[in-house]
């Protein structure tokens, strides 16, 4: 399967393009930079650019163009399609559902490895749900999934909230009206 227009309206919404590396919202360096805090010596990884593209290649000082930014996006959406491909082992689910989760494995991982520790969709309880046919209880998992290094983030309360529509069958344009809805969680980070 292949990720629809649905799909990427709600990718590029959360994900929004930058074209410079940031740091991860929820690293040590990026906390510290909100608090006004000294920065000496504190990670920003896993670093971030354009339109959500981690991975080795990605820096502090990075710059890329917009056309980059866009060729990265095609290249890491395709992958991510793969993977859940992959993972689904053959199963057919609709489209809203299959598009819910590439965009969620987007942002947390595919999870592809040996061990069963839920890193990224891979091991996840969500993806157990859905191979076991309980969409109830997959649409239940997306809400688990708010944390950045165990703390609440409130633009990830929004962003589950709209997957989980999205997973439910809503356009992309209702599921990020219902996300941008969400509750701010009660215990967060010092950002959204």
């Amino acid at each position: 399967m292949k990720a629809s227009h649905e799909c990427h309206v709600l990718q590029r919404h959360y994900e929004q393009c930058r074209l410079k590396a940031y740091a991860d919202p929820a690293s040590p360096l990026a906390v510290a930079l909100r608090l006004g805090l000294p920065t000496a010596g504190l990670s920003g990884a896993p670093w971030t650019i354009g339109w959500g593209h981690t991975g080795p290649d990605v820096h502090d000082g990075l710059v890329w163009t917009q056309e980059q930014a866009d060729a990265a996006h095609v290249a890491d959406t395709e992958r991510f399609e793969r993977d859940v491909t992959f993972l689904l082992g053959g199963i057919s689910i609709p489209q809203c559902q299959f598009d819910a989760l590439v965009c969620f494995a987007y942002n947390v991982g595919s999870d592809i490895d040996a061990d069963n520790v839920a890193e990224g969709l891979g091991d996840s309880t969500l993806l157990k749900k859905v191979l076991a046919g309980d969409f109830q209880g997959a649409h239940a998992e997306f809400f688990k999934w708010d944390r950045a290094r165990g703390v609440r983030m409130w633009g990830l309360t929004k962003r589950r909230t709209a997957e989980a529509g999205l997973f439910a069958g809503m356009s992309a344009k209702s599921a990020i009206a219902l996300g941008d809805r969400a509750p701010r969680p009660t215990e967060e980070a010092t950002c959204s």
